[in-house]
């Protein structure tokens, strides 16, 4: 398995309620990420996901394109989700890794706004 396949498989199974699963599967022990919003260890962010899975179940997760360059993997993906925080966005996830293992992790996001200058759109 590639590590574009390896990122592709974590972001759907943790995007779809199972980001335990994901965690086990593909995460490195040592891993660490750059979430301004979550401490920078594996566990909190686990439990964010799941946070978030619980609040918006019916998200919508599309992979529109990645690239792989060495140990390093970025992926392109629009969301979309309901509830309270809910919002239409786009995300940006680059990945480190370690052998075949996720070992650090930096993740990007920005709401589509109603109105939209850029006549090429953000996706």
């Amino acid at each position: 398995m590639t590590k574009k396949e390896i990122a592709h498989n974590f972001l759907k199974l943790a995007s779809s309620g199972q980001p335990r699963k994901a965690f086990e599967l593909y995460v490195a022990n040592n891993f660490i990420h750059h979430n301004a919003y979550y401490k920078g260890d594996r566990e909190t962010l686990m439990l964010a996901m799941e946070e978030s899975h619980q609040e918006s179940p019916n998200k919508i997760f599309e992979i529109l394109r990645s690239l792989e360059d060495g140990d390093l993997v970025a992926v392109h993906s629009r969301v979309e989700q309901e509830g309270e925080n809910g919002w239409v966005g786009v995300v940006m996830h680059i990945f480190r890794f370690e052998h075949d293992k996720i070992a650090e992790l930096w993740d990007f996001g920005q709401a589509v706004p109603e109105e939209m200058v850029n006549e090429n759109g953000m996706f």
